[in-house]
């Protein structure tokens, strides 16, 4: 079955003055701010859509390391996993890193990083990102 994820966003303005919105419209979940400064120059009290890249993937990293460890006979107790979003104006985004530490009884560090380096390659936001070099570090704890 497929599914459909919906969000949208308003924008008003020059892309250098103005400012927009992003709606998380499926979950309801909220709306967030946008402006070309938090973007070009890091500046906070907005999002980008290189962190709400990062977000979208951290969540299907960690669902598909979870189901490969599962698949295996190891589920992870926990695992938090970020994702470093790179992005240049003259560039666009340049890289991702991704970084994972679990928590999976009885299993090998050595074993860990394999089967994440196979879940980094399997997740579909890899998969779609596949224009952009994306870094993996994966330990336990």
């Amino acid at each position: 079955m497929e599914t459909v994820s919906k969000a949208h966003t308003v924008w008003r303005g020059s892309l250098p003055e103005g400012s927009g919105t992003v709606a998380l419209d499926s979950s309801g979940a909220g709306t967030l701010g946008v402006t070309w400064a938090a973007r070009a120059e890091g500046t906070g009290g907005s999002t980008t859509p290189e962190e709400l890249l990062g977000a979208a993937h951290s969540a299907c990293f960690s669902m598909a390391l979870s189901n490969a460890l599962t698949s295996q006979g190891s589920p992870p107790d926990e695992l938090s996993t970020g994702a470093d979003v790179t992005f240049s104006p003259a560039d666009g985004i340049t890289g991702v890193h991704l970084y994972v530490v679990g928590v999976v009884p009885g299993m090998a560090e050595s074993d860990f990083r394999t089967v994440a380096e196979k879940a980094k390659k399997d997740c579909p936001v890899s998969r779609a990102l596949k224009g952009v070099p994306v870094e993996l570090s994966a330990s336990l704890r």
